[in-house]
């Protein structure tokens, strides 16, 4: 159809939604892009205003809602689906709202992506992988981190991280859940009707952009209360804040989708880890060393014995698969992703003071 787009994200004026459309929007140029959101978290306005500034369409709609998805404005070649609630402790506090945007949601994007003979990238998370697993792991404590011994012999975990053939059996919390329900629908419509796919397991991104909140987004959450001079804790796992996790800066992950958009016939059917690795790993209180340094401030910080629901002390992105397949490498290392979280605060100070948690 002449008034179809190339590209359709959908939670398109979210964190890394707004960062995939508006890359995309410059390299495809005017009216090859379309955003679809229902603008409930708090901050998605500033993304819209980035949006409307660089003339990508945008309709106000939710992935729960099929007539929504019917409105012809939508229709793409290919669909990136970032629409999720990516709270783990959402799921134990609103279980309905996690099912119907990151499971039936999904499964509606795929139906469109069926009858429009799309293209489908899906995002999904790191937190496939089950909880009692990866608490399983032998690790050990230094002075400022938990690591790992890896078992000799171990299944889908190295000195490299976590890779795709970790087990996948058991619990893994209800957000989790919805997101590996999501990457097996995607699984049989591609299966089904004949679909293109790649899903790509995220751990941690952050960024300039990230509007975090205490159980989403933490380096930027980070980063912000030091700029902010609030106080943070050390929850759980002995309230010491050795906790590890890697992160990957948005560009990266921007860089990921546009090669795989380029290559999309070489990793149709794919499923990909993708993150930071252990270079890009850090704990909590080495998080908190950097944004001291970073920021010039330093702040109160509580120590919580008890663990959190959900909450894991390690988890690290073997990402050595995408990065064979595809020559793909991250650029920004931890200080420089936190040195771009903290200009982007500093420069918008008065407006992030009201929304970032």
């Amino acid at each position: 159809m002449a008034n179809r787009a190339q590209i359709l994200v959908a939670g398109g004026a979210g964190f890394i939604g707004s960062s995939i459309a508006l890359a995309m929007a410059k390299s495809l140029g005017e009216d090859q892009v379309v955003v679809l959101d229902n603008l409930t978290r708090r901050g998605s306005e500033l993304n819209l205003a980035r949006l409307v500034e660089s003339k990508i369409g945008f309709v106000h709609g939710d992935i729960r809602c099929t007539e929504d998805l019917d409105d012809p404005r939508i229709e793409a070649t290919t669909i990136i689906d970032c629409s999720a609630e990516p709270s783990v402790l959402a799921g134990y506090s609103a279980s309905q709202r996690v099912v119907q945007n990151n499971l039936i949601g999904t499964i509606n994007l795929l139906e469109k992506a069926r009858q429009w003979r799309s293209r489908f990238v899906f995002l999904s998370t790191s937190r496939v992988y089950p909880i009692a697993s990866l608490c399983a792991l032998p690790i050990a404590e230094e002075s400022g981190r938990f690591s790992v011994k890896v078992p000799p012999h171990s299944l889908g975990i190295s000195d490299d991280g976590i890779s795709e053939d970790f087990p996948l059996q058991g619990y893994r919390s209800l957000y989790g859940a919805t997101k590996l329900a999501g990457e097996l629908m995607v699984e049989e419509f591609r299966n089904a009707y004949g679909l293109k796919t790649v899903i790509n397991r995220f751990g941690v991104i952050t960024g300039p952009g990230q509007m975090a909140k205490s159980d989403q987004g933490v380096f930027a959450l980070w980063m912000a209360a030091h700029v902010l001079n609030r106080s943070l804790k050390y929850i759980g796992f002995g309230g010491n804040g050795k906790q590890v996790r890697d992160l990957l800066h948005v560009d990266d992950l921007v860089d990921l989708i546009q090669i795989q958009l380029a290559r999309f016939d070489e990793i149709d059917g794919e499923t990909f880890n993708a993150g930071g690795g252990l270079s890009r790993s850090l704990s909590l209180r080495e998080t908190t060393k950097l944004c001291e340094e970073i920021s010039g401030h330093r702040i109160q910080i509580e120590p919580v014995q008890e663990n959190r629901v959900g909450d894991i002390p390690w988890y690290v992105t073997d990402s050595r698969r995408v990065q064979a397949k595809l020559n793909w490498h991250p650029k920004f290392s931890a200080r420089e992703t936190l040195e771009s979280i903290h200009q982007w605060i500093v420069r918008d100070r008065d407006v992030l003071a009201k929304i970032l948690a």
